[in-house]
């Protein structure tokens, strides 16, 4: 019965233009529906008229009319009463409306303002579907009548139960294209949506419409951004999350015109249930947007796990270009100030970081494709990781030592090819560089220094130059000849050494087979048991006994009558060691 009271008082406030009050009432309510209010916002009949319901206090009311017909009558029950109350007759009108008469423009957007509290309220209520699109449509329909741009944007990009039908032409005729694009984008119609954001940042970019950034508007980022990076932001949340791959490139080119991050974060998205396919991403996407292009390759390649070789040479041949392109252009420009220098330098030192990175990991890129792009740059370091993919350790070597003059590297590229004549080979370009270049003595010093104990003396003599200083190399060379003999000797008591113990061996074992055994009548066989008599039998290094039957059973087993394994269980025996 309250609640039966309270919705009763709300419409009665209603009709009286206390508009605050009766939707204070109507929250009260507990039985009220939100689909009583609907006949106060549109006219019937409409989508949901057969939603409202009609209840016994709607005989205390008039009947349900369009807010602006009930402000209307509610006006001129008030220019009425002013009248009587002139001619000195009573009335039932509030004395605040007589004596300070609301203008209709301020009644309407009081009542507006009132129901949409009462809507938004009924939006966290159990209802049911029909209902809930009838509140969230008339929500919106609301939103537009007071421009609440901020509102209705909110509502058509959250979850919402809008009937797209009733506002599509509402807010086309009106101009909140953002607002219809947000519509379309929560119900799934990415197609639209993204001709919506499409048309705005082309009218945007063109001056056709003002920049939200001059109004202060912030748009979806918490930086201040343009409405045409908007528009951009906005199509790229809706593309990240498309499969459809003709629509995703159809709009990728003017997301990529005003910011290549959002279009590389389109085409690299996790978001999408399935992916795009690599051979359509990578001819839509503009020869001109070199890093675009590069960044999904490198995404399909180290996130994805693609295998193709055509990519990775592609990803390949790219950086190259790149670092071949970027190496012109600061030698081109070398008149810039020193804050330039720096960027164009760590520019360089990244791309070339990159490159060297993948020229080094991946084995699927052609090699010789690469060398024919950088074939004439000075791009030495990457020269060298494409000719040990090809297996050119002469070239490697040449590169290293004499066009890098990094000897370190030189000579960790022979450990890694793990031959003697590695080394050689290399102190032979040290001494003999060519092409008019002076020895390296320093470095074959070096070399000698760290490795000669492990070369043949023979080979680094014919190598040594006649022009090398003796004084450099002589101590480097004397260890190396004493390190020599060192392990000739060293290798001559190794080997005495071995003879000594075979010859022990055999001598112990000769030894243990002319060991002579005497048995009783009461010897018995460690395996059966069985007395042996004048069996014949087998006697194993540790002592135990067996008959020859027992020992015919264990053919290829090692194990003794006791059960230990001569293979296993090693035996020593005091008269076996090494003491002579």
């Amino acid at each position: 019965m309250i609640s039966f009271v309270h919705a009763q008082l709300g419409f009665l406030l209603l009709f009286d233009l206390r508009f605050e009050d009766a939707v204070n009432h109507f929250l009260l309510s507990e039985t009220m529906q939100p689909s009583e209010i609907f006949p106060f916002i549109m006219p019937d009949p409409n989508r949901w008229s057969d939603l409202v319901p009609r209840k016994r206090y709607w005989g205390l009311h008039p009947p349900p009319k369009p807010l602006e017909e009930v402000i209307d009558d509610g006006l001129i029950t008030i220019q009425q009463a002013l009248f009587l109350k002139k001619a000195g007759v009573d009335t039932v009108v509030d004395e605040d409306f007589l004596s300070n008469p609301p203008s209709r423009a301020d009644l309407l957007e009081l009542a507006i303002r009132n129901i949409i509290r009462y809507l938004c309220a009924s939006r966290m209520k159990d209802l049911s579907s029909p209902e809930m699109e009838g509140v969230d449509t008339f929500l919106m329909y609301l939103y537009r009548a007071l421009d609440l741009v901020d509102d209705m944007e909110k509502l058509a990009s959250s979850q919402n139960s809008c009937v797209v039908d009733e506002l599509e032409s509402l807010l086309d005729d009106s101009g909140h294209l953002r607002t219809l694009a947000f519509l379309y984008g929560s119900k799934g119609m990415c197609s639209k949506a993204l001709s919506i954001w499409r048309i705005l940042a082309r009218n945007y970019s063109a001056g056709l419409w003002k920049d939200l950034s001059e109004n202060g508007s912030s748009g979806t980022s918490v930086d201040k951004r343009s409405g045409e990076e908007i528009a951009a932001i906005e199509a790229a949340n809706i593309l990240k999350t498309s499969s459809d791959e003709d629509l995703v490139l159809e709009h990728l080119g003017w997301v990529a015109d005003i910011d290549q991050e959002l279009a590389i974060a389109i085409l690299t998205s996790e978001m999408r249930e399935s992916q795009l396919s690599p051979e359509k991403v990578v001819a839509a996407i503009d020869a001109e947007k070199v890093v675009i292009h590069q960044r999904y390759l490198q995404w399909l390649i180290e996130d994805q796990g693609c295998d193709d070789p055509h990519y990775h040479t592609s990803y390949a041949l790219s950086l190259a270009k790149s670092v071949i392109e970027a190496v012109h252009m600061e030698s081109k420009y070398r008149g810039k100030d020193n804050r330039e220098i720096d960027s164009d330098a760590q520019k360089i030192y990244l791309l070339r970081e990159k490159l060297q990175l993948f020229l080094q990991a991946s084995d699927l890129y052609d090699p010789e494709d690469i060398l024919d792009v950088i074939a004439e740059s000075e791009l030495w370091l990457e020269k060298a990781i494409l000719y040990r993919k090809m297996g050119q350790e002469n070239i490697v070597l040449q590169i290293l030592a004499l066009k890098l003059e990094d000897s370190e590297a030189a000579e960790q590229y022979c450990a890694e090819i793990g031959r003697d004549d590695a080394y050689i080979q290399l102190l032979g370009l040290y001494l003999d560089p060519q092409n008019g270049k002076e020895p390296m003595f320093t470095a074959a010093v070096r070399l000698l220094h760290n490795h000669g104990e492990s070369l043949d003396p023979m080979q680094v003599l014919e190598r040594l130059s006649a022009d090398m200083p003796l004084q450099l190399a002589s101590d480097t060379i004397l260890r190396m000849l004493r390190a020599r003999v060192h392990h000739h000797r060293q290798g001559q008591i190794v080997h005495n050494l071995s003879r000594a113990t075979n010859l022990d061996a055999r001598l112990t074992r000769l030894e243990e087979r002319s060991r002579h055994v005497q048995l009783t009548d009461e010897s018995i066989c460690d395996s059966c048991r069985a007395r042996l008599g004048t069996k014949l039998f087998v006697m194993y290094p540790d002592d135990s006994v067996v008959c020859y039957r027992c020992y015919r059973n264990q053919q290829g087993d090692s194990s003794s009558g006791r059960g230990r394994s001569s293979r296993k269980d090693v035996i020593f025996k005091q008269s076996w060691l090494v003491s002579r």
